[in-house]
């Protein structure tokens, strides 16, 4: 048998496992591509890999076979049971330290438990997330590997070569333990989310408030991807709504109103909502999606409901697009806060270690929420790494600050217009929350009590012979309940 010669395999053929490949190949790696349809194999050698060194197999043995030691392969198949399928099918073909790598879309849960299953039996197996779209696999994503820590430096020259650079340093480092990379992944899917439904509801304020046409709102768009919005969905959303049909009109009005989704905001949202944490701007960009489904009834709806008076603007409308441009960037700081925000609550829940500055200069490059502002956050991180949340940081306190009237502006014109701004609102409403000192879950607490004798604390400086602080306490508030209280006091 001749000598191994793959310094990496990758399974799945698809345009993203065909785009990394050829990627890897530009930077100097050999790879070995095998899919379970081998035809694809041999076509992709015959056409997009000819003339390179990339090397085919047509079983998983002969893949194993063809591969240096220790042995490295790339799963880049549809997340789920065909992840488990291929993993049962290599394991019989390796040793001790080889690897295994779940590039695609899985659920950090499963990583958690592949990463187990694998290392007990002697294998290393990392969950990477891969974000940039088939463009960024050709050219360059951002990669967030992470799981056994010991299949690091193996891979780590290949990784950071493959991935996008941004002022000379890679889009790639180790994230962490077990399901770490994908759970990155996941909350990068999510601010995903909130950035486009962001987007969006700046769009709609322009074209139904404004009524600006396309073109008007393109060259908006483009005027602020040379500002603080700098970033890959503002470039592209400018020229999307520049793109014309054949009969020279735009195409953005054409396309129907029901936006898909594949499910990592949902995920995001969930585990939130597990975490205890207030991701709530993500979780309005999910609803938002889910709302857009309901087609049939709204169209019903919008002939039995009415909405206000719709009123021309009589304002400033350069003033009310600068005030735009300040609430769609304040709202994304809020939406970064409370991503970073829950990595960090999960981080401690599970006994993660996350550089948080390492995962916004990954997310610089080669993904879809690449921006400027991601080397801002990077560099509130270097400064301090155990932040609590980007509003304790001078650069984003300043920022906010700055925004909030031309915000408050943009939110309540809405409002007045009757265009829904779920995304900016529930922003507004978490910084308004955020920043108070005193909010009304007093009262929500003494309504737990009351009915279901759930307990409360008292404040510092209000207790008394009745209301002792630090300890759980329940009123009777009737007269007529009992003493025994149902559960102690949660915060």
């Amino acid at each position: 048998m001749s000598q191994p010669v793959g310094d990496i395999g990758l399974i799945g053929l698809a345009v993203m496992g065909q785009n990394l490949i050829l990627n890897m190949n530009d930077k100097g790696f050999t790879v070995v591509a095998y899919n379970r349809t081998t035809s694809k194999v041999d076509a992709f050698l015959a056409n997009e890999a000819k003339g390179t060194k990339i090397q085919g197999a047509h079983s998983v043995e002969e893949l194993v076979s063809k591969l240096k030691r220790p042995r490295k392969i790339i799963l880049l198949v549809k997340a789920g049971p065909a992840v488990d399928d291929f993993i049962r099918q290599l394991e019989p073909h390796l040793e001790k330290g080889d690897i295994i790598i779940d590039g695609g879309n899985s659920h950090y849960p499963d990583t958690i438990r592949r990463s187990k299953e694998l290392e007990s039996k002697g294998l290393l197996f990392v969950g990477s997330g891969v974000s940039g779209g088939e463009e960024g696999a050709r050219y360059g994503p951002s990669l967030m590997p992470g799981g056994s820590p010991a299949a690091w430096p193996a891979i780590k020259e290949i990784f950071q070569a493959t991935a996008a650079q941004v002022n000379g340093e890679p889009c790639c480092d180790w994230v962490g333990e077990g399901g770490a990379g994908h759970y990155v992944k996941m909350v990068h899917n999510g601010i995903e989310y909130g950035d486009m439904q962001l987007i969006a509801e700046a769009y709609d304020i322009l074209k139904r408030g404004l009524g600006l046409h396309e073109d008007e709102i393109a060259d908006i768009f483009n005027n602020w991807n040379k500002g603080v919005l700098d970033s890959f969905l503002i470039e592209i959303t400018a020229n999307i709504l520049k793109f014309k049909d054949d009969d020279g009109e735009p195409l953005v009005p054409k396309i129907l109103d029901q936006a898909g989704q594949k499910g990592t905001g949902k995920w995001t949202a969930i585990a939130a909502l597990d975490a205890g944490m207030p991701v709530t701007l993500i979780g309005e960009a999910v609803f938002a999606r889910c709302l857009s489904s309901l087609k049939e009834e709204r169209i019903r709806a919008s002939k039995v409901i009415a909405g206000p008076q719709k009123e021309a603007f009589k304002g400033d409308k350069k003033q009310f697009i600068d005030d735009l441009e300040q609430a769609l960037y304040a709202s994304k700081i809020i939406s970064y806060t409370q991503g970073f925000m829950l990595m960090r609550q999960t981080a401690k829940d599970l006994g993660w270690t996350l550089n948080y500055a390492g995962i916004a200069r990954m997310w610089r490059g080669g993904c879809i929420i690449k921006s400027v502002f991601l080397g801002d956050i990077a560099a509130a991180y270097q400064k301090n790494s155990n932040l609590e949340s980007l509003l304790f940081d001078d650069f984003f306190n300043k920022a906010a600050h700055k925004a909030q009237p031309g915000w408050r502006r943009i939110i309540a014109q809405a409002v007045l217009w009757g265009i829904p701004t779920p995304a900016f609102s529930t922003a507004l409403a978490f910084f308004d929350g955020y920043r108070s000192e005193v909010v009304p879950a007093n009262l929500l607490q003494a309504q737990r009590d009351y009915f279901g004798a759930h307990t409360f604390r008292v404040v510092p400086g209000k207790e008394n012979t009745k209301l002792k602080l630090g300890e759980d306490i329940h009123i009777n508030w009737t007269g007529r309940g009992g003493n025994v209280s149902a559960s102690s006091y949660s915060a």
